[in-house]
């Protein structure tokens, strides 16, 4: 499918295997549906230091919903989120960071490709690991 070939992918390492996380407009809505008046921007406000912090439900969602555009089924996006434990909640934080950052601005990776130094694994995936950005707060919920 052409979407798939044109649309930023992020590769993550999720439960101790590499996972594809796209969103896409329907995984988008998903979400503000889930979640209405709350929306995918007040989230990204969220992520990064405008505002209160994030709620762990919505990284955790939003991941399964990334996991979901990457080609994971409905059931084992959630189940895949649900097994870890909360201990994973501030990376899962920085890849809900990464992936709405490649949602919004998808040229990120191609700049990033331009730039590839030593082994690292950025052009249509991102790094993961050095690269995540910082929580906006230490005591942020998630």
């Amino acid at each position: 499918m052409a979407i798939q070939t044109t649309s930023p992918v992020l590769e993550e390492e999720i439960g101790g295997q590499p996972r594809r996380l796209l969103l896409r407009n329907g995984e988008i809505e998903r979400f503000e549906v889930q979640y209405a008046p709350f929306g995918i921007f007040a989230f990204w406000d969220q992520l990064y230091g405008h505002g209160g912090a994030p709620q762990v439900r919505h990284v955790r969602d939003l991941i399964a919903l990334g996991l979901v555009g990457g080609g994971m089924s409905d059931r084992m996006a959630d189940e895949t989120v649900a097994a870890l434990g909360p201990d994973q909640n501030p990376r899962l934080r920085e890849i809900a960071q990464r992936l709405l950052g490649v949602t919004f601005y998808p040229e990120a990776l191609t700049r990033a490709d331009k730039k590839k130094e030593g082994g690292s694994r950025v052009g249509r995936k991102a790094a993961t690991g050095a690269t995540a950005p910082k929580p906006a707060s230490g005591t942020s919920a998630a």
